[in-house]
């Protein structure tokens, strides 16, 4: 393509090696990706947890440490590292001697970064996301069909017409075993960085972001139910460290955007030179005033170009960059519009920083975590609860106190029942009214309910009440 007599093709040729260059980062990316997984499971088990919620903590933790390297890296390297230590015409940087440091292009490294997140995002959520979840346990469930089936034993001629064909549950004994929602949380996770790490550079970014999801719920609706074994629910509290985990990640993406819109972009040299260094207050003139001269007579032996495309001597060369000209005293430092435009873009992240952590915080303030009409009504269940503990205390006062003024035979009945906890009965009303007789003695506890009787402590009326969760949720209940 370079040496295509095309103009249009020659000026394609950077954006086709870039891209070539992006399709082959994603193959190895999705390569460490398995080698990544394998080697923090190797990790984590060297530690030997003690517990499996701690097990599963420490796995995610390096997991996700890793394979963010592996995904953001390259990113990372074009928007903050690319050409940045390359040095200058006639003091080049060199590798091993002989291989110059990379450079972006004249117009900057934003168009690379905006082609290789592209490309990443999508191909790691296009392959990875959606075909390996629907290719791999489609393959595992044939390969484990044809193997059974080699060893499945032949049909006797005694089996009867019903006991043909395959059962439920040798059908699903067929299907993928469930490992868990690591890798969907994960998944989610590095999509989120793609989205909010680098979205000042690639604005596409949530609405792809949001397609992907879309098509994945259906996959994955589909996977659950035919490729996979069904999942043992089990109980959780939360989400457990991915929530520390999105956490940091959303605070990190607000330092990221700030330095990719104040040191990958030109947002802060155009204001500059806009409003500080422009004589008509406009755009014109700015990439005259971003080149620097360079005098060609000061090539190091050997590193001139050899030939020309102008037809006449060059002798003084323009490049990219806020450098003193080689007639200063000087010469070829960096000049004081450099050093003005740092402090500036360091301002411009400090100022950024703080004022989305300020808007995080007044968001959180006005809209809180849980609403106001669902803490009322929690408040409201709290003191009716308080209401009903109080009155069956007080009954049980009444009841304590009621012993030790009523007959013995009544105060043995009602003793009992209140070890039994039920309700006195009904009694008639010559018993409550006239005393007792000792002939009528059997004849009246007779006729009423017997108690079941069971082992009692005065504790039962004096114990307080626990303070645990369950109790909590068993009084919410009763309430």
């Amino acid at each position: 393509m370079a040496m295509s007599p095309d103009p249009d093709t020659k000026s394609n040729v950077r954006v086709a090696v870039t891209a070539t260059a992006v399709i082959i980062n994603l193959v190895v990316i999705l390569i460490l990706d398995e080698i990544y997984g394998a080697v923090a499971v190797w990790l984590t088990e060297l530690e030997i947890p003690k517990t499996e919620t701690n097990f599963e903590e420490r796995l995610i933790l390096k997991a996700f440490l890793l394979k963010f390297m592996n995904a953001y890296a390259p990113i990372f390297y074009v928007a903050f590292f690319k050409g940045r230590f390359a040095g200058r015409p006639g003091d080049y940087v060199y590798v091993f001697n002989d291989y110059r440091m990379e450079e972006c292009a004249p117009g900057g490294c934003l168009i690379e970064l905006c082609i290789q997140l592209s490309i990443i995002m999508l191909g790691k959520q296009l392959i990875q996301n959606n075909i390996f979840e629907i290719g791999i346990p489609k393959l595992k469930k044939l390969y484990r069909t044809l193997k059974d089936k080699d060893r499945a034993p032949e049909p006797s001629e005694n089996e009867g017409p019903q006991s043909k064909g395959p059962q439920q549950w040798n059908l699903d004994y067929d299907l993928e075993r469930f490992e868990g929602l690591t890798p969907e949380y994960m998944e989610m996770i590095i999509q989120f960085g793609f989205v909010s790490l680098f979205v000042a550079s690639f604005p596409l970014a949530p609405l792809f972001a949001l397609l992907n999801n879309v098509i994945e719920i259906r996959l994955d609706a589909k996977k659950f139910v035919t490729e996979l074994r069904r999942p043992v629910a089990v109980r959780a509290k939360d989400i457990g460290i991915w929530f520390n985990i999105l956490s940091g990640m959303g605070k990190f993406s607000v330092i990221i955007n700030a330095f990719v819109i104040s040191f990958t972009s030109d947002f802060i040299p155009r204001l500059m030179y806009q409003y500080m260094y422009s004589d008509t207050g406009t755009m014109h003139g700015f990439i005259d005033h971003t080149l620097s001269y360079f005098n060609v007579t000061n090539f190091k032996t050997g590193s001139s170009p050899i030939a020309t495309q102008y037809g006449h001597e060059v002798t003084v060369c323009r490049y990219k960059d806020y450098r003193e000209p080689p007639w200063a005293s000087d010469s070829y430092q960096f000049s004081k519009q450099y050093w003005s435009i740092l402090a500036a873009r360091l301002a411009f992240v400090i100022l950024f920083q703080n004022l989305v952590m300020f808007l995080g915080v007044l968001v959180a303030w006005v809209i809180p975590d849980v609403p106001k009409n669902i803490s009322e009504q929690l408040k409201k269940e709290k003191t009716l609860l308080v209401d009903v503990f109080m009155r069956e205390e007080k009954e049980k006062l009444q009841l304590i106190q009621s012993l030790f003024s009523k007959d013995p035979p009544v105060q043995a009945l009602a003793l009992a029942h209140a070890h039994a906890g039920a309700q006195l009965p009904d009694l008639p009303r010559p018993l409550q009214q006239t005393p007792l007789r000792p002939g009528d003695l059997s004849v009246t506890t007779s006729a009423l309910p017997r108690p079941r009787a069971r082992a009692a402590s005065f504790s039962q009326f004096t114990r307080q009440p626990s303070m645990s969760p369950q109790n909590e949720a068993a009084k919410h209940t009763a309430v």
